[in-house]
């Protein structure tokens, strides 16, 4: 972690900003999008810590199975009380890289992607508690939140939130793998999709179609 003495930017750093120079798409159909999930210590972005980070890539509105990243981290902090949700213990036999090799990754896998989570804020908060803590700048990508564009939809006006499991089961999603990062983001994708044509079906849809259009609040 040179850099992070030096006060200057690492070359993956400067690579991933770069990505952002090439003008992108704006019809859906055309977009990369990556949607990811994070598994973590606890709730608490400031404190807690990713214990892993699970990807998928759609393209052409397709889910691309052969395109997907998936991530243990060391664990510097331990939460036993979180096992039982996610199954991670601190030693087992899973390969795990330090926290400054696992956000390289994850910055040369997304690129300038549109990234796509469920409650959206916490995950990209999670991330951007990381890169500060290795000197680096936040996440420049643009962010969608699966539960936002529920709610364009009108389905259901009774609420405002709306978990994951809940939509899985509205939209007959098998979970499989739920409470893994790699899991939560093969469901949240298949979601994404289904919520994408239903919204699809009288427009020709762009981004900002998608994203939150009031006031943004919070952790984003």
């Amino acid at each position: 972690m040179n850099w992070f003495k030096r006060k200057s930017y690492p070359e993956f750093w400067e690579v991933y900003k770069s990505s952002f120079q090439r003008r992108q798409a704006q019809n859906i159909e055309e977009i990369r999008f990556v949607v990811f999930d994070t598994e973590t210590t606890g709730l608490d972005t400031k404190h807690d810590r990713i214990l892993s980070i699970g990807c998928v890539a759609i393209e052409g509105l397709k889910i691309k199975v052969s395109n997907q990243l998936e991530l243990y981290l060391k664990q510097e902090k331990f939460n036993a009380d979180t096992v039982k949700i996610h199954g991670l213990l601190k030693e087992g036999k899973l390969l795990k890289v330090e926290e400054p090799e696992a956000v390289k990754l994850f910055l040369e896998y997304i690129k300038n992607a549109v990234l796509v989570a469920h409650h959206a804020a916490f995950d990209v908060a999670m991330i951007n508690t990381s890169l500060r803590r290795i000197g680096l700048p936040k996440l420049k990508n643009k962010v969608l939140d699966t539960g936002h564009i529920f709610q364009k939809t009108k389905l259901d006006t009774s609420k405002t939130h709306f978990g994951l499991d809940e939509l899985s089961n509205r939209f007959k999603i098998p979970l499989h793998d739920r409470h893994t990062a790699s899991g939560d983001a093969y469901i949240t994708a298949l979601l994404f999709l289904k919520l994408i044509s239903k919204l699809n079906k009288n427009t020709e849809l762009k981004v900002r179609d998608l994203e939150r259009t009031h006031k943004r609040i919070g952790l984003l």
